[in-house]
């Protein structure tokens, strides 16, 4: 059941009421022809993707056992550097095909065919709004992507099934540049901390001024400056916060809180919409994004998603050959990995939580 939530007691001035019957009816109108979305973590954690800054449950929680630096070094670009491993043996963990998306991406799909869509904002590195058919020139990953990959030396592109073979081998493979005289280390194009964000992020945030509608899905709103790009649309832009909890600063008349979790509030505002039946097809096709081999996980309890969370960890603790006890080896225990730079310690490279990177955080 969607809990309407209210920030500001303000009545609306472009919506007839801050509901979904509401919202449904504005987008129907020849008043609503430009949307633009913002999403976060929360739209894919139904896929079975976890999040990252969730206190106890989130991927930075769960790695804090791995001896790292900090959590967060294994997208740092500084210690991938020196030591690529732990990142790459969480890429096979992560890597797009293994994980369907959810009814929510394809509720993006049917905004694009209908006409609505102009952008679709998103801090998720998945690729699920690509795997369910939004259109890549709608999509901007602000914090980059597993979908196309470089050196990070010489940015030389690296092939596409290249890195994929590497990643999902049994053992961990380090992908190098095959430029001659470079052999830099390869990495997909994900924003680590310490680089920017993509450039088609920067001239992206512009078109905001068009908007006629911003829907957020699933974002904690914590996270600069993807967190920001809220306050650009127009004074007179409806807003609408689709997440589990109030989250950011929504308190214009016409912001619309519907708290709840993103696949059930989208299927709610598309049966408003009437396009509740399209929504189930395009949600069927996307079957067949699943890898050969993959199998879509039956649906479990809540918890499920802690236990997801700690088969990631024991994975990556098996393949990094890490001890849970602090006096055992760390992370660099000599084992199956294929091509790895000679790497300094870890505790060569140690450096404090208070500081670690904030900016491009994943």
């Amino acid at each position: 059941m969607v809990k309407p939530g209210y920030a500001t007691d303000e009545s609306p001035k472009i919506l007839e009421g801050k509901d979904i019957k509401a919202l449904a009816k504005y987008m129907k109108s020849d008043s609503c022809r430009n949307i633009f979305l913002m999403l976060g973590a929360g739209v894919s954690t139904s896929a079975g993707i976890p999040d990252f800054r969730s206190p106890g449950t989130g991927l930075y929680a769960n790695l804090a056992r791995l001896l790292l630096p900090f959590p967060e070094a294994v997208f740092e670009i500084g210690f991938f550097r020196r030591n690529p491993v732990p990142f790459y043996a969480l890429a096979k963990e992560l890597y797009p095909g293994r994980f369907r998306p959810t009814p929510t991406h394809s509720f993006i799909t049917l905004l694009d065919s209908h006409s609505l869509l102009r952008t679709c904002f998103t801090q998720n590195i998945d690729t699920l709004e690509r795997r369910a058919g939004v259109p890549a020139h709608k999509i901007v990953e602000a914090h980059g992507s597993f979908a196309t990959q470089r050196c990070i030396e010489c940015k030389t592109p690296f092939d596409a099934e290249k890195i994929k073979k590497a990643v999902l081998s049994e053992k961990v493979e380090i992908p190098r540049c095959e430029q001659k005289h470079c052999r830099g280390l390869v990495k997909p194009d994900i924003v680590f901390f310490g680089e920017g964000l993509p450039h088609e992020f920067h001239t992206s945030i512009g078109n905001l001024r068009e908007a006629d509608l911003l829907i957020v899905l699933g974002t904690s709103l914590t996270v600069h400056p993807f967190a920001s790009l809220v306050d650009l649309v127009p004074e007179d832009c409806p807003r609408v916060l689709i997440n589990l909890e109030e989250v950011g600063d929504f308190n214009r008349p016409d912001d619309v809180l519907l708290l709840g979790k993103c696949d059930e509030v989208v299927r709610e505002l598309c049966r408003e919409l009437g396009w509740e039946e399209e929504l189930d097809a395009a949600w069927e096709k996307t079957k067949d994004s699943l890898e050969a081999g993959e199998q879509e996980p039956e649906p479990e309890p809540e918890e499920t998603v802690e236990e997801g969370l700690e088969k990631i960890t024991k994975n990556l603790e098996q393949m990094l050959h890490v001890s849970d006890k602090k006096d055992e080896a760390g992370p660099l225990a000599k084992s199956e990995v294929s091509d790895l730079v000679e790497p300094r310690s870890v505790e060569e490279g140690k450096t404090s939580p208070a500081q670690s990177p904030t900016k491009g955080k994943p």
